[in-house]
């Protein structure tokens, strides 16, 4: 008897290693996983903020952009009136004021291809940030358990 209740005791003391063995495992685990899920919405903070950050660069150069194409607007206007000699020209002539005509009209569409590529980063940048939501939302549906889902 007294060796069966010794085999008891150490079986029920091995079933107690046993079970606490896994509950560590399983914390350790855990912790893993916590570790693992914060380092990863830190970083999708900073993609976050490199992509704000960016879009705010290209919102000021677009503004940027509309004052500049505003000033060669006003100036061209006012080369289409002294061309037509509806405006006082003084010492220019006409050949000086094509070329300056032409000058403004090159200027011109450089800037709005300069506009088009700001554009396009843009929406880049809205589609990336999309995909980052996205992405977070099929990981917070991954993370649900199996009887959950």
């Amino acid at each position: 008897r007294k060796q069966a209740s010794e085999y008891s005791t150490s079986s029920t003391d091995e079933e107690f290693e046993f079970k606490s063995s896994i509950t560590h495992k399983a914390k350790r685990a855990l912790r893993r996983r916590r570790k693992l899920e914060k380092e990863t919405k830190q970083l999708i903070k900073q993609e976050e903020l490199k992509r704000l950050h960016k879009a705010q660069a290209v919102q000021r150069q677009l503004e940027e952009l509309e004052e500049r194409q505003r000033a060669l607007e006003i100036s061209g206007v006012e080369l289409e009136r002294e061309l037509r000699g509806e405006a006082d020209s003084g010492t220019k002539d006409e050949t000086q004021m094509l070329h300056e005509w032409f000058e403004l009209v090159l200027e011109k569409n450089k800037l709005m291809r300069y506009e088009s590529e700001l554009l396009i980063i843009a929406q880049e940048l809205e589609l990336e940030d999309h995909q980052s939501r996205l992405e977070q939302k099929l990981r917070e549906k991954m993370a649900i358990d199996g009887k959950s889902k």
